[in-house]
């Protein structure tokens, strides 16, 4: 597949003094956030239930492990004040943990309904409002969320419990920025598939679909959660950039 890395004489420094919670940094796209991010000179604190890929990821950023599950409110916010204490703040979250689920929606147990919205939509929700009382003592915190494709123009059939998920982040996200404004800035990305473990047994398919003819790389994804994050995007709040290879309108 043809992707576009970051290349290796990009301009550095973006984020030199942010001090940056990512969840699901053992892999994926939060992986490749939190090692572009390091790059960019932040300071990072890492949160995955992932124990290896969560140690892998510490040790390549110079990150802050923390072994967590995202739906479970006394551990994360247990991890948010032990993340804050360690870098001696917050100024930016980066909310990337999330699963992929697919079923029709007369098949789907109600079980797994719920796990879907548990996992992408209240795990996001209780991580932000766990790392709020630090985010409120900065001048220009910013929270970055994913929603997804699905979340926007829900297609394809399969995917209702998680089209559904990430149409609460988009509305979730926006609810945020008004509340949060004008000390937090709140926005999130919504893209299309991206070449990780989640694209498993689709990746041909979905190609064909978008615009560019391909999926993302992870590190392309990356790049627009550091533009959000950065001071670049000082004037964005309440946003959802499509990043989808032109799946919306394709």
């Amino acid at each position: 597949m043809s992707s576009a890395p970051i290349p290796d004489d990009a301009p550095r420094g973006r984020l030199r003094g942010r001090r940056i919670a990512v969840t699901g940094a053992a892999s994926g796209i939060g992986r490749a956030t939190a090692l572009l991010f390091a790059q960019e000179g932040a300071s990072l604190a890492l949160l995955d239930r992932d124990p290896d890929g969560l140690k892998e990821t510490a040790q390549e950023t110079v990150g802050s492990a923390f072994e967590v599950d995202i739906t479970a409110e006394d551990e994360v916010a247990a991890a948010a004040e032990r993340a804050a204490v360690e870098l001696g703040g917050i100024d930016g979250v980066v909310n990337a943990a999330g699963i992929m689920f697919r079923g029709l929606a007369a098949d789907v147990p109600a079980a797994d309904w719920r796990r879907v919205l548990e996992v992408n939509l209240t795990g996001t929700y209780l991580v932000t409002r766990s790392f709020l009382p630090w985010l409120t003592r900065e001048t220009a915190a910013s929270v970055v969320n994913i929603a997804s494709g699905q979340g926007l123009l829900p297609n394809s059939p399969g995917y209702t419990a998680y089209a559904a998920s990430k149409g609460g982040i988009v509305a979730l996200t926006k609810a945020l920025a008004a509340e949060l404004a004008p000390r937090i800035r709140v926005n999130c990305i919504a893209p299309g598939m991206v070449d990780t473990a989640m694209a498993d047994g689709h990746r041909d398919a979905a190609a064909s679909t978008y615009a560019l003819q391909r999926i993302a790389d992870p590190t392309e994804i990356a790049a627009s959660l550091l533009f959000l994050t950065s001071t670049d995007a000082s004037y964005v709040t309440g946003s959802v950039l499509g990043v989808d290879g032109g799946r919306a309108f394709h």
